[in-house]
């Protein structure tokens, strides 16, 4: 049962990620705020479940935001 409902937060997680970068290379830089709280969000609650790194969490979050600077 976790492994599964982990498989599931993992993939929403991932299109979390894709959906800011989406975003990004449109140069839409409203949508890409909105995707952006609700990747840091997901981040956020995956370190808190046990599901991610912290380290990685930081690394994809600074990843993004300096994206979303970007435009």
């Amino acid at each position: 049962k976790k492994r599964v409902a982990n498989a599931a937060f993992k993939s929403s997680l991932k299109t979390a990620l894709r959906n800011v970068e989406v975003s990004v290379e449109e140069n839409n830089k409203e949508t890409a705020l909105t995707n952006l709280a609700v990747a840091f969000k997901k981040l956020d609650k995956s370190v808190t479940k046990g599901i991610s790194n912290k380290n990685y969490v930081a690394r994809q979050k600074s990843r993004l935001s300096k994206s979303v600077n970007s435009l």
